[in-house]
């Protein structure tokens, strides 16, 4: 006789960039099990598992691996908050005083993707030369250890991020250009230009939560805040 098979509760969310409804399910304990032999891996297995969990969660309806970092992030945190509890107790550092512990409390259902409002897809370097840029996928963050952000590795997250570039009336599309040009035309920028593209990652999209802390002997109350689905661990 076949042992039965358990229905699972699915629920719904939106998806941040693109605003599509779709339904999602909490992970089940074999797919947890995936995850948790992840972490002990490396940086690209730890992302392959997270993917293809969150592509099983949300039935196959959309293409996880194309999806902006930021998607991944709330998606995944989401399905967390359903498959572990929406609440979870984080030991955070009192801002000025790093050797005391606020335990604090987080509603995962209640976080957001927060959009910086001085972010922009384009960077003008000149008068008449810009850059538009794409979204990093976790496809994206598999070639590059961001654990250790070094010159090249910068150059190479951004070479895998540029979309279109514009040179007056003149558009050329990345996907057209060799890896060996794009690196060629970062490395000839001043720095001044080449902060202005990383300044398109440092405000991108991200999900992240500012918490009031209260020090369990001054009681002065004190602002952290906190982003990356590893902070939620």
């Amino acid at each position: 006789m076949a042992l039965p098979k358990l229905n699972t509760q699915s629920f719904e969310l939106t998806v941040p960039s693109t605003d599509e409804k779709i339904k999602y399910r909490p992970f089940l304990v074999k797919e947890e099990k995936v995850l948790l032999q992840a972490r002990e891996g490396s940086q690209a297995e730890q992302f392959d598992a997270l993917t293809d969990v969150i592509q099983s969660c949300t039935f196959n309806k959309i293409d996880v691996k194309k999806l902006p970092s930021f998607d991944i992030e709330y998606l995944f945190l989401k399905v967390r908050a359903k498959s572990v509890g929406e609440k979870v107790t984080l030991n955070l550092a009192f801002p000025g005083d790093e050797n005391v512990k606020v335990p604090t409390v987080i509603d995962l259902m209640k976080l957001e993707v927060h959009m910086d409002d001085d972010h922009t897809n384009k960077v003008d370097l000149t008068d008449s030369v810009s850059v538009i840029m794409q979204y990093p996928t976790m496809a994206t963050f598999s070639g590059v250890d961001v654990t250790k952000m070094t010159s090249d590795n910068a150059i190479k997250l951004t070479m895998d991020c540029i979309y279109q570039i514009i040179d007056g009336v003149e558009t050329y599309e990345a996907a057209d250009i060799s890896d060996k040009e794009l690196r060629e035309f970062l490395e000839n920028l001043t720095q001044e230009q080449f902060t202005k593209i990383q300044n398109f990652f440092v405000t991108m999209p991200r999900v992240k939560h500012t918490a009031t802390l209260t020090h369990p002997k001054t009681k002065k109350k004190g602002k952290v805040t906190i982003e990356g689905i590893q902070s939620f661990f």
